[in-house]
């Protein structure tokens, strides 16, 4: 498994509200929202593998759910991959990772 930075899109449906406000408080820490319900994650797999059980502990596995769509290793040209209609909504662009 690779250790790169991925950029991931991440989109919840959660049917309890108690649930939601956890899960979505808990993807703020992750990464940035940019749609009520959707969020944009820059991460390495060992920080999505964190994200998902932390996610699996806040929601109702029989009626909720969290799609996760991984856009490919974070790159210069990683915000360019992303486009809205309409109101645009800011994100932070990392661009190259250095650590």
């Amino acid at each position: 498994m690779s250790d790169k930075v991925h950029r991931y899109i991440l989109a919840y449906d959660v049917a309890h509200d108690a649930h939601r406000t956890r899960v979505a408080k808990t993807l703020e820490s992750y990464g940035d929202r940019i749609q009520y319900s959707v969020f944009l994650v820059d991460a390495k797999p060992a920080k999505m593998v964190r994200l998902r059980a932390a996610v699996t502990a806040a929601i109702e596995l029989a009626t909720d759910s969290l799609l996760v769509a991984d856009l490919g290793p974070l790159s210069s040209d990683g915000g360019k991959r992303i486009q809205f209609v309409g109101i645009t909504r800011r994100f932070l662009d990392q661009g190259p990772l250095i650590l």
